[in-house]
């Protein structure tokens, strides 16, 4: 079997749609089993017209910042962060957009690509991941990737969520030098 090759990239126009339609073609069961509250979703041109406008703004102005996953050059996800505060932290997110590609390990391997370029272009002192408590694919993955434990506790962890029991997953800067042997 041939080696698959991996890739991130920048979320540029060009793959907007593909995480709209992520968003609003997604099964229901998949969105609630990652916490999501589905009177939250907003309607694909929102989705759009929001994601559009991120990539417009300067990196130390955005709200949200998005890399999309590759898999021998076909786009099969996105890794983002959102509540950015450049220069300190922001909080990450995982999402594949067909079951073909999950729970296979390459989620692992796609995340440990992104990790770097939260790190590089935000210049962040943590990466935060607080998955839904019962969303078992992330609570597997981060700690693969030097992410730490801090905590399980009650909230609600994004603006499309209800509020759950999550896991707060740390990692600081000098693990991820120390892991990943940047800067």
């Amino acid at each position: 079997m041939e080696e698959q090759i991996l890739r991130v990239k920048e979320l540029s126009a060009q793959e907007v749609p593909n995480i709209a339609s992520y968003w609003t073609d997604s099964s229901d069961q998949h969105l609630i089993g990652m916490g999501v509250d589905l009177t939250k979703l907003p309607p694909k041109e929102d989705i759009i017209n929001f994601l559009n406008k991120q990539i417009s703004l300067d990196i130390k102005q955005r709200n949200s910042f998005a890399l999309v996953w590759f898999i021998d050059d076909k786009a099969v996800g996105h890794c983002n962060v959102d509540q950015i505060s450049f220069g300190e932290k922001a909080n990450m997110h995982l999402h594949f957009w067909k079951q073909p590609q999950r729970r296979k390990g390459l989620g692992t391997q796609l995340v440990k690509l992104s990790i770097p370029h939260f790190f590089d272009r935000l210049h962040l002192k943590q990466l935060i991941c607080e998955p839904y408590a019962l969303n078992e694919a992330p609570n597997k993955t981060i700690p693969k990737l030097g992410f730490e434990f801090e905590k399980e506790h009650i909230t609600i962890p994004g603006s499309l969520c209800f509020e759950q029991k999550v896991n707060k997953w740390v990692l600081s800067r000098s693990k991820f030098i120390e892991l990943y042997n940047q800067f």
